[in-house]
């Protein structure tokens, strides 16, 4: 019983000692907790700010115009004509300035003026497809094309910086005009094919009457020979023939839709022992 006493104010030690330690703990943890949110407090305030970043370091700009390309994220939609299906846009910025401006003032510039350049080209876009078919995309690009050229750079200013953004746009056909186009796509590349054989045929059947008939007049003396005059004649009528048939080809390859092609029935040329 005489050890009773001494015990209790150990064991209360302990758990002094237990209580203390966990407190420490639990205040460097919250410490290093704090720490961290007020570094990403620091950093949003960063990306929020609305003031190009300053130029810290006094190493001038590299010399020449500094140019920086920017893609716009997605796609731009802009409706076609009967507001049913769609354009799909990709676009491109190219953003430079007149003044030597770092990469990093460059493309802080560009990244704030994005949002009026995508504005203004889709107001463009809209504009332009508004009378065109959903199937005509290549039409609505050159178009859009033709109008970044003939318009003035497009420049934004703030402050005493002006930056210019040059457009490119690459115009996509809706997912599904494009598989309703895709058999009508596939039969007009393989009449291209057929004209392009018949084409190189009838050439090659013009080259070989030509070389015939000058051969013949080298061997026709004053039409003393009749077979060979005759010869020449039909050969004559065949190389008309095959002009006739190269310039009917060419007339159907300048025709949007040139349909089947016909093969005309050329006579075989005269071999050389005749």
């Amino acid at each position: 019983m005489t050890g009773a006493p001494g015990t209790e104010p150990t064991s209360t030690g302990r758990w002094r000692q237990r209580a203390i330690r966990g407190l420490t703990t639990t205040r460097d943890a919250s410490l290093r907790s704090l720490r961290g949110v007020q570094r990403g407090w620091d950093r949003m305030l960063t990306s929020l700010q609305d003031d190009p970043p300053a130029r810290l370091d006094p190493t001038p700009p590299p010399p020449g115009p500094l140019v920086e390309q920017r893609d716009v994220p997605g796609m731009i939609v802009v409706p076609a004509r009967g507001y049913v299906y769609h354009f799909q846009l990709h676009v491109t910025f190219a953003w430079s300035s007149s003044t030597s401006l770092r990469a990093e003032v460059l493309s802080w510039y560009a990244q704030y003026f994005t949002p009026h350049a995508v504005q203004r080209l889709t107001r463009l876009a809209t504009d332009a497809a508004r009378d065109l078919a959903p199937h005509q995309a290549a039409e609505l690009e050159t178009q859009l094309l033709r109008t970044f050229a003939e318009q003035a750079p497009w420049t934004y200013r703030r402050g005493d910086v002006e930056v210019t953004c040059a457009p490119d746009v690459s115009v996509r056909l809706e997912e599904r005009i494009r598989r309703r186009l895709q058999p009508h796509v596939d039969r007009l590349v393989a009449l291209d094919c057929e004209l392009e054989e018949h084409l190189r045929r009838a050439r090659h059947a013009e080259q070989l009457s030509r070389r015939w008939v000058a051969i013949l007049n080298d061997h026709l003396d004053a039409d003393d020979d009749e077979d060979l005059a005759e010869a020449r004649d039909f050969l004559l009528s065949r190389q008309r023939d095959a002009a006739r048939w190269v310039e009917d080809l060419l007339t159907r390859s300048r025709r949007p839709h040139p349909g089947p092609l016909a093969t005309p029935t050329v006579p075989p040329q005269p071999s050389a022992d005749r």
